[in-house]
């Protein structure tokens, strides 16, 4: 069949072939969806109907006036908040087992296993965390502090702040790898010189450290904040959406799948693409700065 070709057209009619069905695979599963996603929006559809009347931006008006729907971006506060603490612990330990400390290694695998879990195993464990009469208040009331039980997960008020605080507990550890392999990056001549000019472990930090991993740090916050806004396994795992912990990812299911409203759901999941995108164009940007 590639007798009468040259070597140079088989092998582009061959790189052509095989890149063929991942190409089509990677068009029908990735960009068509993407592009109905966008159709959609900007109609009724129901999500089973055979018909459906095009509304224009009437969706996106929804999602930004309707406080049903525009109230879940005040939930993403919670999570965005929790993310500069899951940050803070993050930097803390990768500063510590940057030096020299007994057992650094079992620190490390401790700090990192949680990020390797499944987050709906997670979102079990914390479930019976922070149940009534669950391990927190066990462990509250082990210390005299029972009188400060609260419904964890009951009481709208502090709920999201539970929540957060599971996801910074599942999280920390991917934060906590990266901040270590940039700190591990930084040279040991440039230590030994901080100690001879006398700097203390608090100079180390904040004068070879911090400015070293400067980037990292601003990656993980753009990071943080497109992981905010897209909170979806443990919150809907452990409430639901109830009592005010509903996600901006949450809402969006539950709209599309609970009350048959695809086209309104499409344009949801149009606005939630447009934050990545911006906070990825705007990383990109910053690292170009940096260099």
């Amino acid at each position: 069949m590639f007798k009468n070709l040259s070597y140079k057209t088989q092998r582009k009619l061959i790189i052509v072939l095989f890149s063929l069905i991942p190409v089509t695979l990677l068009f029908t599963f990735s960009y068509l969806p993407v592009f109905n996603m966008f159709k959609y929006s900007f109609t009724d559809w129901n999500g089973y109907s055979k018909h459906y009347d095009y509304v224009g931006f009437d969706n996106y008006k929804t999602i930004f006036t309707d406080s049903k729907y525009f109230t879940v971006f005040k939930v993403s506060l919670y999570y965005f908040v929790g993310s500069f603490v899951q940050m803070a612990i993050a930097l803390y330990f990768a500063t510590i087992l940057s030096f020299k400390v007994r057992l650094k290694n079992f620190f490390k695998g401790v700090l990192f296993f949680p990020y390797l879990l499944n987050g709906v195993a997670i979102g079990f464990i914390f479930l019976f965390f922070f149940r009534p009469d669950g391990t927190l208040d066990t462990l509250m009331q082990s210390f005299g502090l029972g009188e400060y039980t609260q419904g964890w997960l009951l009481n709208p008020n502090i709920i999201n702040i539970s929540l957060s605080g599971a996801s910074v507990w599942r999280y920390m550890g991917f934060n906590f790898i990266i901040f270590l392999g940039a700190i591990s990056s930084i040279g040991k001549d440039v230590y030994e010189a901080a100690d001879i000019d006398g700097a203390n472990r608090w100079h180390q930090f904040r004068h070879i450290i911090l400015p070293s991993i400067k980037s990292i740090v601003q990656l993980n916050l753009i990071l943080a904040i497109s992981g905010a806004i897209s909170a979806f396994d443990i919150p809907y795992i452990m409430t639901g959406g109830s009592n005010g912990s509903n996600t901006f990812v949450i809402q969006t299911v539950n709209t599309a799948f609970k009350f048959n409203k695809l086209g309104l759901a499409s344009a949801m999941a149009v606005v939630l693409l447009f934050i990545v995108i911006i906070v990825t164009l705007l990383q990109k940007l910053l690292i170009k700065e940096d260099k």
